[in-house]
């Protein structure tokens, strides 16, 4: 399964365009832009496991950072100021990482 299966192609480009400028993502508007916002809890959770590389069952910094990449290939990488920013906004129990609950949350409250 890839990210356009879930979500247009033509809603990924533009919101990644919105954000291709280092420091200026903000997940609230990205997840929204890409459609994320209105997608049901199981749509939800198939993009969250193609975000967890790992299959870890959790969005650790390091796939964080590269949570653009996810939505398209030739996507820039987060900074380390936005990596960190959306581990907080994300990590609600403090142990580092995002799981799917935490994720679902996120993009619910964006």
């Amino acid at each position: 399964m890839s990210m356009t299966d879930l979500l247009s192609v033509e809603d990924i480009k533009k919101a990644l365009g919105a954000f291709a400028a280092a420091d200026s993502f903000d997940h609230r508007k990205f997840f929204q832009m890409v459609g994320l916002k209105k997608k049901s809890p199981d749509e939800v959770k198939k993009v969250f496991q193609i975000l967890d590389k790992d299959k870890s069952g959790f969005i650790e910094e390091d796939e964080l950072g590269s949570i653009l990449k996810g939505f398209a290939a030739d996507a820039r990488d987060l900074s380390a100021t936005e990596t960190k920013t959306l581990l907080a906004a994300g990590d609600k129990d403090g142990d580092g990482k995002i799981g799917i609950d935490e994720f679902s949350t996120l993009v619910a409250e964006s």
